[in-house]
């Protein structure tokens, strides 16, 4: 009895470290250097193709004004808006993938701005660049901030503003976890690139890759410290329950050779969601690379699906 006693004392001693281990990789804002040593990521910063450095140098050539808002739970959270002559109120929110800060969605702005004439505003998420907080909340307290930056955008553009919410990766999950809230009728559009359907399944699958463990009962016990340490469960930030109430048309992006976030769980997101939609599959794009691997045509189905509903 002693040692089954023991046995069981040590078990949970191991796992109750193991939420704490993985709580600081994952999710305690710090430098990834994982994401470095990651075979599905050969980009630096992550999520950035050759388009990354055309991006930023054309981000340092813009007049962007900083904007500052105060989240529902009292951070500071910065962005970084350009205003349009050509606009009439068109406003596109682009939110960044895991580990990265607005300022590096330069080529997607640009094309906004420069093809489309909207106004850009690239915040920073929680836990990232100039915003604050101390922890990553994979799109799932971030759904409440977009909620904030949406109604700023109202404000800044007056009641005709239409409004598109475009992410990648992360900033993808992020859009379509901000889907499921009540919005306000002036967002029109969601454009989603190779988002993951929930955080408690892309854990899961990142555990099995780069650990060799099983999801059970280390996520778990990595989701109880979250709610200890950052207020949300990896059970609740679900995208893929987001997406089953939401109104608003999304176009679901996704490279087919993506094995960071798994080419399954677009098609898992694609198949839950009730409002109108559009799939785009860029054949040989990992990771982000969508835009990169076929330039062209995601301009093309991008600017397409959005005319669709901004007018």
């Amino acid at each position: 009895m002693i040692i089954i006693l023991a046995i069981i004392l040590v078990s949970a001693a191991a796992v109750t470290y193991a939420g704490f281990f993985f709580y600081g990789v994952a999710v305690k804002r710090a430098s990834k250097e994982f994401l470095a040593k990651n075979v599905d990521l050969k980009a630096d910063p992550p999520v950035a193709g050759a388009s990354w450095g055309e991006g930023k140098s054309w981000i340092s050539r813009q007049q962007f004004r900083n904007l500052e808002m105060i989240s529902d739970d009292g951070l500071v959270l910065k962005g970084y808006y350009l205003a349009s002559d050509r606009a009439e109120g068109r406003t596109v929110i682009i939110a960044h993938g895991y580990s990265g800060q607005g300022k590096d969605m330069g080529a997607y702005a640009k094309f906004y701005a420069e093809k489309l004439g909207y106004n850009v505003l690239i915040p920073d998420a929680r836990g990232h660049g100039s915003s604050g907080g101390s922890y990553i909340g994979f799109g799932w307290p971030e759904r409440r901030d977009y909620v904030r930056w949406i109604q700023l955008m109202i404000e800044e553009n007056g009641p005709d503003s239409q409004i598109v919410l475009h992410g990648v990766s992360m900033g993808g999950a992020t859009v379509l976890s901000t889907s499921g809230e009540e919005l306000p009728p002036q967002v029109k559009a969601i454009v989603s690139d190779c988002a993951f359907s929930s955080v408690q399944a892309q854990l899961s699958y990142q555990l099995r890759r780069m650990y060799r463990l099983p999801s059970f009962p280390f996520v778990q016990s990595a989701s109880l410290v979250t709610r200890m340490k950052a207020g949300y469960s990896f059970g609740e930030a679900s995208a893929l329950r987001q997406v089953r109430k939401t109104r608003i048309p999304i176009l679901f992006i996704h490279g087919d050779k993506d094995t960071f976030v798994p080419f399954s769980m677009m098609d898992e997101l694609y198949e839950a969601c009730g409002s109108p939609k559009e799939k785009f599959v860029v054949p040989g794009a990992g990771h982000g690379y969508a835009y990169d691997t076929d330039n062209a045509a995601y301009i093309d189905r991008v600017a397409g699906f959005v005319t669709k509903y901004v007018h």
